[in-house]
Parts: structure tokens; sequence; C-alpha cells
């Protein structure tokens, strides 16, 4: 399977502006199975919702599904949603046929008062996609190793981020534990530019389940890099070091 991770520059609070830029951003991409896009790619990472979140069947996800048929791939990212009176930090992934999956934020990022608006989910959502099977993440997750435990039940882990270039060492390092820890493939995807609160410099890359980078993009460039995920070397890593085996019991 070969993937795209999309870095971009996010517009505040524009959703219109932010679907046509995701739009280009995927027809001057490589031509590949999945698309990924960073967390809350439409509006940038509003802790406040109120007037921007969308309702669940909005214009992103619509575009997305659009997006998805015209290119028979999958796209993925997190959105800001209202629900039933709620707010989420909701995670879609998007297949060329129509169906939908979804994972809401577990992990409130409550330094930004993130908590104090959205709902956080409680269920690690898992999709199976042209025989991978890929756990969806969101950005302060990437932290809390317990939840992304790999259960033998992934083969791959997207964290989609809006994390703030003062921490970038963090982001980077993390992401490669998690390959090597749950001996899967991992891509992090990260926007870049400014919010009114902080500024980005993306550092977005997929890692193989050795820990070795083998996708990445500039710091601070609007640029897609792509990957391909190999699950016939993935099962033989995993047969030949059964580290999963010896995990704790949680």
């Amino acid at each position: 399977m070969k993937i795209s991770i999309i870095q971009q520059d996010i517009v505040w609070a524009d959703v219109e502006t932010n679907i046509r830029k995701a739009d280009a951003a995927v027809d001057s991409s490589l031509e590949s199975d999945l698309y990924i896009f960073p967390e809350m790619f439409s509006t940038g990472f509003c802790t406040a919702p109120e007037g921007i979140a969308e309702e669940a069947d909005g214009k992103t996800l619509e575009w997305m599904k659009r997006k998805a048929a015209q290119t028979n791939a999958a796209i993925a990212g997190s959105i800001a949603i209202m629900e039933n009176g709620l707010y989420y930090n909701r995670f879609y992934f998007v297949k060329p046929d129509g169906t939908v999956a979804h994972y809401n934020k577990k992990h409130l990022f409550t330094y930004g008062g993130e908590h104090e608006h959205y709902t956080a989910g409680d269920e690690r959502v898992i999709v199976e996609y042209k025989g991978v099977r890929i756990l969806l993440e969101i950005c302060y997750d990437l932290r809390f190793p317990v939840w992304s435990r790999n259960r033998g039940d992934y083969d791959m882990m997207i964290y989609v981020a809006s994390w703030p270039i003062t921490r970038v060492s963090a982001w980077k390092s993390l992401l490669i534990a998690r390959a090597i820890e749950n001996q899967c493939y991992v891509a992090g995807v990260n926007r870049v530019g400014n919010d009114p609160s902080n500024e980005y410099s993306g550092a977005s890359m997929v890692i193989d389940p050795y820990g070795k980078v083998i996708a990445s993009c500039e710091d601070g460039v609007e640029m897609s890099a792509q990957a391909d995920i190999n699950m016939d070397m993935l099962e033989t890593f995993r047969a030949k070091f059964p580290v999963l085996n010896d995990a704790d019991v949680l």
C-alpha cells in the first residue's frame, strides 16, 4: 500500500480555503492509496469550537467522500465536529467506496484548554484497508503509550497533529518509539505555519517497524511525501523477532 502524508499550512477557521488547499494538495501529490492530512485540517486546532465546528455531515466530510471516490483512494484527517450538542475532535478515515470510520480523540490537550470544550472519546478504532490494520490516533495521544499499545490487532498507526515547534523534538522521538515498541509502521502528519497561539514546523514522517524514517517532509514547507507499507516485510520481522509475545499484560 502506498501512502501520502500531506503537510500543510492551515488558514485559521477558513473551511472553504482549507478544503481548496487540501484538494490541490492531493492533485499535486504522487498517486497513492491513502492521503493523510493533519489535525483539524479544515480549520486549524481550535480549542474553542463554538461557531467553527461542523455538523457531522458537513462540508469537510463531504469533500473527503467526494475526493476519495474521485481518486479511488482513502482520505484521512481530523475535524472539529458538533454532534448532539457536544464537540469532538474527530478523526475521519474515508474509503473510496464511501465507507466512513471515525475516532474521537481520547486524550484532550488540557494544557491548551481542549478539555473545556470537547468531549473525549473512549474507544480505540482500528480500520482495515488494503490488507493493513490501521490504528487512528490524534496528536496528544502520542504521549500515552498504554492507550496505543499493540495488542496484536494493528499493523500501522496514524497520528494527525497540530504539534508546535517548541516541542517538536518530543514529536520526533515519540513517533519513532511507538514504531519500535509496537513493531508497526507509524505515520505522523503535522501542520506547518502559524495560528493565534503557536508556530508549527511540521516534521511529518513515516517510520518503519525497525524505527527507520522511510519518508519525511521538510521542516516549515507545505509538501507531501510518499512511503510504501510493506506487509510482507512486517510479517517476516514479527515472525523472526516476536517482541509482542513478551509484552506486559494490560
